[in-house]
């Protein structure tokens, strides 16, 4: 396991944490070598042993919760997902979430000592229940960011496979305005950083995504519904979430993808569960972060079982 530094990719903090009245913790990014030669990219918060893992959503990389983690003020590990980021790309193109638990599990058992507060949004989300059913010696609680199995892809998925039809721009503010004219991110400011960290400059002088997901966007968000590997029963996409054993807890966001009958059919398959409607859109690390942190200091209180 390798570990590299970039302070430059953590200029922004020092701003985000005068605006928050926050302190800014001690950053690097860390790489999990993984059994096949790819490596795993990470970003660990904080001096100490992580006790919060967080995924972000396809297209997204660890630096969406950023702001979460300066709110939260604990030891945390935000990895990028294959394909993702800093993570190397899968040659097979497989991003579903059966496919991606695997590196995530070992980043986990390596980076940290304990079990987590998990933390996973849209397809981080569908992951983490993996990764706690498969795992659940490396989970302490699993909370789930506007996602659930089985998502109506006509009332979700669908609007990023709208977005991602454009993948390169003249310029980054080119495609500021275009996350802008989705819905995505908070703040002008939040989207400029997020493209930023989400995009690189092409020989040509194009902007294009940096993450592999742009380019095979129908079979990821297929595979996000319909992958009968994420789950124990091959016609169950809750399968995974049903054999976790820790607490989970779900945000949805006012303004996200989950509709009424998601939420109703987590409940009735979850009914021990705990649903928190927050005001925010689907990307809630970035339109309510507190709301994100406030749920796992609370985890990170309760006494484990």
């Amino acid at each position: 396991m390798a570990v590299t530094q970039d302070s430059s990719e953590f200029r922004y903090l020092p701003a985000q944490a005068a605006g928050l009245g926050t302190d800014v913790p001690s950053t690097r990014r860390v790489t999990t070598s993984l059994p096949d030669g790819r490596t795993l990219s990470a970003l660990r918060f904080g001096s100490a042993k992580p006790e919060v893992t967080l995924l972000h959503g396809a297209g997204l990389n660890a630096h969406t919760w950023d702001t979460v983690n300066l709110l939260l003020g604990r030891p945390s590990l935000a990895i990028d997902l294959a394909g993702h980021g800093d993570s190397s790309w899968r040659p097979d193109l497989d991003y579903s979430p059966a496919s991606l638990a695997p590196d995530v599990a070992l980043a986990i058992a390596q980076q940290t000592s304990g079990p987590q507060v998990l933390i996973g949004h849209s397809l981080g989300g569908l992951t983490a229940a993996v990764v706690a059913a498969r795992h659940p010696e490396l989970v302490r609680e699993l909370i789930l960011v506007d996602i659930v199995p089985g998502l109506d892809t006509d009332a979700a998925p669908s609007i990023l496979r709208e977005f991602y039809q454009v993948t390169d721009f003249a310029s980054r503010d080119e495609a500021v305005d275009r996350a802008e004219r989705f819905g995505f991110g908070g703040s002008r400011e939040d989207t400029e950083r997020g493209v930023f960290f989400n995009t690189r400059v092409r020989e040509d002088g194009r902007v294009e995504w940096k993450h592999h997901f742009a380019q095979v966007i129908g079979r990821t968000f297929d595979a996000l519904n319909t992958d009968s590997r994420a789950s124990t029963a091959a016609d169950d996409p809750w399968a995974a979430l049903a054999a976790v054993t820790a607490p989970v807890t779900l945000l949805r966001g006012t303004r996200g993808f989950l509709q009424e009958s998601d939420v109703a059919e987590f409940s009735r398959r979850l009914p021990d569960a705990v649903v928190r409607t927050v005001d925010a859109g689907h990307n809630v690390q970035e339109t309510d972060p507190a709301s994100i942190a406030d749920a796992a200091s609370e985890a990170l209180n309760r006494p484990t079982r």
